[in-house]
């Protein structure tokens, strides 16, 4: 039976709303080291590359955090794991906030990025205590905030940046994250009775030092020389820490991650193609940022200013929620499965879009706004996907393995833009030559025509729908009446 505490439709209307606002809140909060880069680079005298950090920390942070958090999520403790993360959330956007130089800044983002783990937890919290027909459209809203967010964070940033400074938009991050915190207090309810499983400590350790080697060694790799000992034995070890970690897991009792999910080919699938989708978007949106407010005495770029170049990237955020409006009705007629491959091409329009029409203000609009179509069909698809293929106790598990991934995502595209523009950039000079931005967008190309073919192979081996729907029930949703507490015939239970 589904343990739910009974709560009135006046709280239900409360929730969704308080819920949306988390997801909005990581978004914006993970977007404002973006367009503040080549703004923090010359107030705390770094690098570009340096200041990337303040981006890609944020991102890693998310990929740490969040298992952790969702697993602890996933038993009694999951009102409190919020309300901590919310706290986690605020104290480093005081940090971010006050001028103590890079040092702090870069300590605050790191603590920002722990509210990224707020994301399963919100999609978790959203399953148990709606009604099934409220839970279907909180996920699918859910799943496109965290999109539709990054791009309403750029142009806040920038407007707040222009006229009071650097450090206004953390400010703004440390009222917002103060007032999620108390309407989380005050209306989230108390998760189902489960039982809780101690922590997996050396788990949480294992990917906390691999991804850090990992994202290192992309980031210095131009510094030192691609082929340099040191950078090979560093990319050595992070393999192998991340390859322990998942033999770890697999063993483990209780894992950080239930990593044997990820044999249902429905999950494979949309794990694959949301780390892809992070990895995409963050080296399109780092691309166009660092683009647009290059000076046109480079021979190439606009000389944007920070609010100019956030005003471009809206397009990306209205289209995201056009995305998901449309998969809805596309789904009405055909399994979600099916939509992944469109993401992708739409991705992939996007991409060609930037190789071949970035030398005009319209055709980087044009990009951002097929990009926005591109990933929100990814992201409105995988969560549904995996929400219905794996049993309702392991919710919270299964998404945060999805927030992992995509985060890694995310901190790769941040990382791997910064390194190909490097490659480009003459000894001597700060500026990459406009041949860089051409390899990173055919790169980008080349990543999404491959994911593209990889979920329609997987569609052609036998991929199924998460369970038995109608033809005007999205695949899945958990049916009404359905007993959540019972796993689900997933081929991945334990």
């Amino acid at each position: 039976m589904r343990h739910i505490r009974t709560s009135s439709s006046g709280e239900h209307r409360a929730l969704v709303p308080v819920l949306v606002c988390l997801g909005m809140l990581v978004a914006i909060v993970s977007s404002l080291g973006a367009p503040l880069i080549p703004t923090i680079a010359d107030v705390d005298h770094v690098s570009v590359t340096t200041a990337q950090w303040s981006l890609t920390v944020t991102m890693l942070m998310g990929a740490v955090a969040t298992p952790a958090m969702g697993r602890l999520g996933d038993g009694p403790h999951r009102r409190k794991v919020i309300i901590g993360g919310l706290a986690t959330v605020l104290v480093g956007s005081l940090l971010a906030a006050l001028p103590l130089g890079f040092g702090f800044l870069l300590t605050g983002r790191a603590l920002q990025g722990v509210g990224m783990g707020l994301v399963p937890l919100a999609i978790a919290t959203a399953r148990d205590a709606l009604p099934p027909d409220r839970a279907r459209s909180a996920l699918a809203t859910l799943s496109l905030t965290t999109v539709a967010g990054v791009g309403l964070g750029y142009p806040l940033t920038g407007l707040l940046a222009q006229y009071f400074g650097m450090y206004a938009g953390f400010w703004f991050a440390v009222i917002a994250a103060a007032a999620a915190l108390i309407a989380a207090a005050l209306v989230l309810p108390e998760p189902p009775r489960r039982p809780a499983h101690p922590m997996d400590v050396p788990g949480a350790v294992l990917l906390t030092v691999g991804m850090t080697a990992l994202l290192f060694a992309l980031t210095e790799g131009e510094r030192w020389g691609w082929t340099s000992v040191r950078l090979l034995a560093l990319a050595a070890v992070a393999v192998l820490l991340l390859i322990g970690w998942v033999i770890h897991e697999l063993r483990a009792p209780h894992p950080l991650v239930d990593v044997r999910l990820v044999r249902d080919r429905t999950v494979l699938m949309a794990d694959f193609t949301t780390m892809i989708g992070g990895i995409g978007t963050y080296l399109l949106i780092s691309l166009v940022t660092r683009y647009l407010q290059t000076p046109r005495s480079a021979g190439y770029g606009f000389g944007s200013s920070v609010v100019v170049t956030g005003l471009v990237l809206v397009p990306f955020s209205v289209a995201s929620l056009v995305s998901g409006r449309l998969v809805r009705l596309l789904a009405r007629r055909n399994p979600l499965t099916r939509l992944l491959p469109l993401g992708c091409l739409l991705s992939l329009a996007a991409m060609l879009c930037f190789v071949f029409a970035r030398g005009s203000m319209w055709g980087v609009c044009v990009t951002m706004a097929v990009a926005g179509l591109g990933v929100g069909f990814n992201f409105a698809v995988t969560p549904a996907l995996i929400v219905g293929a794996v049993p309702a106790h392991e919710t919270g598990s299964a998404m945060s393995f999805n927030q992992v991934v995509k985060y890694i995502g995310y901190s790769a595209g941040s990382a791997l833009s910064a390194v190909i523009l490097q490659a480009h950039t003459a000894p001597g000079q700060t500026l990459p030559s406009n041949d860089g931005y051409r390899t990173a967008g055919l790169l980008g190309c080349a990543v999404w025509l491959l994911t593209a073919l990889v979920s329609v192979a997987l569609i052609r081996q036998g991929t199924r729908r998460p369970r038995s729907a109608g033809p005007h029930e999205p695949a899945g949703d958990p049916a009404p009446g359905h007993d959540e507490s019972t796993p689900r015939s997933t081929g991945a239970q334990r």
